[in-house]
């Protein structure tokens, strides 16, 4: 499935998904996987993956998810609340999202996001509510 088609055709590489460096490698209605590279990017001074960064990965794959899950000609999704635990730090490399669902309804999502090194050692976990927006077609 092309995550382009899922958001009306956005030139992702022209957001923050883009900035980052964020590709994804699987999207399914029950699950994403995306990875970031750890670089100059994403890291704080301290030459630490950046929190920040962390959750963005996390936010865009929960994200990508619940558009899966949309007909975007009638709903999108946007990011309500997230919260994260960074467990390790990470240097450099690349660190991989995998969002799969808690909970799917009619107005809200809600996404448990793990980023594993390339190791498979967990890096953060985030919990991501999304909301389900109906498009407004005046707005077109």
């Amino acid at each position: 499935m092309n995550e382009l088609n899922l958001l009306n055709g956005i030139d992702l590489e022209k957001t923050l998904i883009g900035a980052l460096g964020i590709t994804f490698k699987e999207v399914t209605p029950d699950k994403v996987v995306c990875e970031m590279p750890v670089g100059p990017k994403t890291v704080q001074p301290m030459g630490l993956l950046h929190g920040g960064a962390s959750v963005a990965l996390a936010e865009t794959a929960a994200s990508i998810a619940a558009a899966a899950n949309l007909n975007p000609e009638t709903h999108y999704p946007v990011g309500l609340e997230i919260n994260a635990n960074h467990i390790r730090g990470k240097k450099d490399g690349t660190v991989t999202a995998t969002a799969v669902p808690f909970h799917r309804g009619r107005t809200s999502m809600v996404w448990d996001i793990q980023i594993t090194d390339e190791e498979g050692k967990l890096i953060s976990v985030s919990r991501c509510t999304i909301a389900v927006v109906p498009v407004n077609k005046d707005e077109r």
